[in-house]
């Protein structure tokens, strides 16, 4: 029985706690990422696994706040310079994709028998792809930045758009709707664009004098609940304007992206909208009706298969008309596949209207997430069998029979930079990469580099390893140069062995395959930084080399005393490291 303590059931709560902190850290062990992770979590507690939870889209509604923060938070890297570059994105390739996927995807209801009406509502619904999955996905990926990422983002925000003419479609479609006069569509119009302009004013005007003054009062826990009002309030008022929560949360993020308290505001809300992203996911897991899913098992897997594929293929072509790469176009597909959170919104207002039956409601929900919990799997498969892009190598030579006193093993920026000094004292120097477009610029800036991968003895004896006085390894993965390392101490035990290190821990796997000097890439950089750093507070030069020295003693014991296993030698070691510099120093 459920413990109740003012009102709030803490047994639901450490109940969803603890499904999330179990599974998401399972699943991306075993390479399913967090997001499929949640939602195995939540059908596990929900009302077809545990039974647990017996309403779950009563927790969906409040969860869908954490698509809210999470769509303040990419406002906020959104400065309106940046956003009105984006205009031909959002208004070229998201309407051209909107409009189709609409067009197109109510060919499906129709082909199965439903009405028209039923039939273009689902098809719309279908349309507006998962901002939390793509969202999600692409932050885990790191593409959020990239041009590709933005593409997305471009596309998912016209979307977020096309919920208010969807609104309205439903209510002109619904019993009676041609009866509203256009007249009123044009206010509800009006309505929505006075929203955002009284939004866009109260952002010029308002926020940035309300936040100064409450960083006056010093006052940690009114900053964070300013933030929190920020973002629900924008997105509250713009309900109520007829436009959805996300778009006023990513209006509000826009318009404080140039503030000086963008920051703050970022790590005040952030921690709510990791928590509550989560516990969408989970309550998308909760809500797939299983009983709804074995009566109409054959409808729904018809049903998702033929609206994925043809979303699919409209997606996949759109990209390529607008002269994205197969590549890209492939991975923009698989991510933005499936329905989303706004369908729920959609088919709602559809039931209230009389357009939709509870029965053909539940179906169409039940497809919408079946394709938001494929889509991770399909983010898996993909990334897993995609081809890897062939180069052609023509233009460059593998080596054959060289010979010279040094062999590096990589020429990206690392190793560009540690050629350097060999070549200022004109020592025979081998370089080989496997990078043949690199190797192609590096050629027009006078270096000779030969094609060869270094993961392979035949390549090492052919570039001269087996007369190397010296191989110097720089790479750009930290397990290929750890497998170099090891080969070239097995087969080429005279020659002497320097490799650049990742890390600390990096750097410590190679000690043990018996690498002779090892190069973490960032420690002297971020010593002479630190160096240049306390030149700026006016310390003696002769001092900070004292120190630098000592910092560098140090370390080098620390390693020693790893090696032996004296000491931790974890990830958190950098922290620890850290503490003891400044009490030794």
């Amino acid at each position: 029985m459920a413990t109740e303590t003012g009102g709030v059931d803490l047994v639901s709560v450490v109940t969803l706690l603890g499904a999330a902190v179990v599974a998401v850290p399972v699943f991306k062990r075993i390479g399913l990422g967090s997001v499929l992770g949640y939602l195995a979590a939540g059908l596990a507690i929900g009302p077809f696994g545990l039974g647990l939870f017996a309403d779950p889209m009563a927790i969906l509604h409040v969860a869908e706040l954490g698509v809210v923060m999470f769509l303040f938070i990419i406002g906020l890297e959104m400065e309106p310079s940046r956003l009105w570059a984006m205009r031909r994105d959002i208004f070229g390739l998201g309407l051209l994709q909107v409009a189709l996927c609409i067009a197109l995807l109510g060919l499906v209801g129709l082909a199965l028998g439903y009405p028209y009406a039923g039939s273009l509502i689902a098809g719309a619904g279908f349309t507006l792809t998962s901002t939390a999955i793509v969202m999600q996905m692409l932050q885990e990926r790191g593409d959020i930045s990239a041009p590709k990422g933005q593409r997305m983002v471009s596309i998912l925000l016209l979307e977020d758009l096309a919920i208010v003419p969807l609104l309205a479609l439903v209510a002109f479609l619904a019993p009676g709707g041609e009866d509203v006069t256009l007249a009123d569509r044009l206010v509800g119009v009006g309505i929505g664009l006075g929203a955002i302009l009284a939004l866009v004013v109260a952002g010029l005007y308002l926020l940035n004098p309300l936040f100064r003054l409450l960083a006056a009062a010093r006052a940690r826990e009114v900053m964070t609940a300013a933030a929190l009002l920020v973002v629900l309030g924008s997105a509250l008022w713009l309900q109520l304007g007829g436009l959805s929560l996300a778009m006023g949360a990513f209006l509000a993020g826009v318009l404080l992206s140039e503030s000086s308290f963008r920051h703050q505001l970022e790590a005040d809300v952030e921690p709510f909208r990791g928590i509550l992203l989560g516990l969408f996911f989970l309550a998308v897991g909760m809500a797939l009706d299983l009983s709804v899913i074995a009566a109409n098992w054959q409808l729904i897997a018809v049903s998702v298969a033929a609206l994925m594929v043809l979303k699919s293929a409209i997606i996949y072509g759109v990209a390529r008309l607008t002269r994205a790469s197969h590549p890209e176009a492939l991975e923009r597909t698989v991510l933005m596949a499936q329905g989303g959170e706004f369908a729920f919104v959609l088919y709602s207002a559809a039931l209230a209207y009389g357009l939709l039956n509870p029965e053909e409601n539940a179906i169409l929900n039940a497809i919408v997430i079946v394709s938001m919990v494929l889509t991770p799997v399909m983010v898996i498969l993909h990334d897993r069998f995609k081809a890897v892009a062939l180069v052609s190598t023509e233009g460059v030579e593998a080596p054959d029979g060289l010979s010279g006193s040094v062999l590096i093993v990589g020429f990206g920026r690392f190793g560009q930079i540690a050629c350097q000094p060999l070549l200022a004292r004109r020592c025979s120097v081998t370089i080989i990469d496997d990078d043949a477009e690199m190797i192609r610029a590096a050629e027009t800036f006078g270096f000779k580099v030969w094609f060869g991968d270094g993961t392979r003895l035949d390549i090492l004896k052919a570039a001269g390893a087996d007369t190397a006085q010296a191989v110097l390894i720089a790479t750009d993965k930290k397990d290929t140069t750890t497998r170099i390392a090891k080969l070239v101490k097995h087969e080429f035990p005279n020659a002497v062995v320097l490799a650049r290190a990742w890390d600390r821990a990096h750097a410590l796997e190679l000690i043990r395959e018996g690498v002779d000097h090892q190069m973490r890439e960032v420690f002297h950089s971020a010593l002479a930084l630190g160096g240049e750093a306390l030149e700026v507070l006016g310390v003696d030069p002769d001092e900070i080399g004292a120190i630098q020295e000592g910092i560098i003693r140090r370390d080098a014991e620390r390693l020693a005393l790893q090696m032996t296993g004296d000491i931790y030698s974890g990830k958190s070691l950098i922290i620890g490291n850290a503490e003891h510099t400044a009490r030794a120093s």
